[in-house]
């Protein structure tokens, strides 16, 4: 992997080490444009990859960068141009919303009156415009959620970090959060790694995803293309479930997978042509109604869990 043609982050031969103990060997991975997940067990080096991409860890051998700054010389150049919502909170007691906003903004190189303005703007995006002049330490865990959020828009990055940026919310909030995350990573054409242990959040809100296990990178890609199935296999609806219509399939040439209730996943071999026309002889030797098939698609769920545990 060259560093020269990389998306909007990479590192390459990366080794991270805390003492005696090494998080990364030998690491390499692109970070994409768009929306990416990152995600692994606890432990996997998620974190880790993140404090060494903002220049807070020194990598011990390798290299790495961030728009095109280097890891190891450049934190303070990278910090200035990336938001970071990290995982714990960072609010300052006594300080108000706006002020506490527009000081992260000051921190990143931003004259005071245009931070203060931003400021302004990015709690409103964020839903807390009305709660901007309360101070940090009353707001709800949805609220401190959200300014953390606003805290890392506020000097205009062009690529965000988000760490777990739905914990502890309710599932109000927590769509809330998603909804806003979607629409800064597609509606305002901005980059953003999501790190999160909540896949269906990832699922909901990335396009790609970057899976990591005991400090190497498992998985990369894509997820549409890592949900796809191989070959010729669908999801068929019936009316009611029936036994009788997966002997049928497989007396037919076809192989019955996953069944939920009424829906039944099978699979053809590949290369078959007109399965629809397999699936209406299967439910017509079975007695089977069938609702209707589409093609199949594993979650990301399935997929994750079939990469850690190879």
């Amino acid at each position: 992997m060259s560093l020269d043609s990389t998306g909007v982050a990479s590192v390459e031969n990366l080794t991270v080490r805390y003492g005696t103990k090494t998080i990364l060997s030998d690491f390499s991975l692109v970070i994409p444009d768009g929306c990416t997940g990152l995600l692994g067990p606890n432990g996997a080096g998620k974190t880790t990859l993140l404090k060494t991409l903002l220049g807070f860890v020194s990598p011990a051998g390798g290299r790495g960068q961030v728009l095109g700054l280097d890891v190891a010389t450049q934190g303070m150049l990278i910090r200035q141009k990336i938001g970071l919502m990290p995982e714990q909170d960072c609010h300052i007691p006594g300080m108000n919303a706006v002020t506490f906003v527009a000081y992260a903004g000051e921190l990143a190189g931003m004259p005071a009156s245009q931070a203060m303005r931003r400021a302004h703007e990015v709690l409103e995006y964020c839903g807390l415009g009305e709660a901007r002049y309360r101070n940090v330490e009353t707001y709800s865990t949805g609220m401190k959620q959200r300014i953390k959020l606003a805290q890392a828009l506020v000097h205009g990055p062009k690529l965000l970090f988000l760490d777990e940026p739905t914990n502890g919310l309710d599932p109000e909030g927590r769509d809330q959060m998603l909804e806003l995350i979607r629409d800064v990573s597609h509606g305002k054409g901005l980059s953003v790694v999501v790190s999160s242990h909540l896949l269906p959040d990832i699922e909901r809100t990335c396009d790609s995803v970057l899976v990591l296990r005991r400090g190497e990178l498992i998985l990369s890609g894509p997820i549409d293309a890592l949900r796809s199935t191989t070959g010729c296999t669908v999801d068929v609806e019936l009316a009611e479930r029936s036994a009788a219509f997966g002997d049928s399939i497989t007396a037919l040439g076809g192989t019955v997978g996953e069944i939920k209730g009424n829906r039944v996943r099978v699979a053809f071999e590949d290369g078959t042509k007109g399965f629809g026309t397999l699936v209406f002889r299967a439910a017509k030797l079975s007695g089977a109604q069938v609702r209707g098939f589409a093609p199949a698609q594993r979650s990301l769920e399935d997929v994750f869990m079939e990469a850690i545990d190879q």
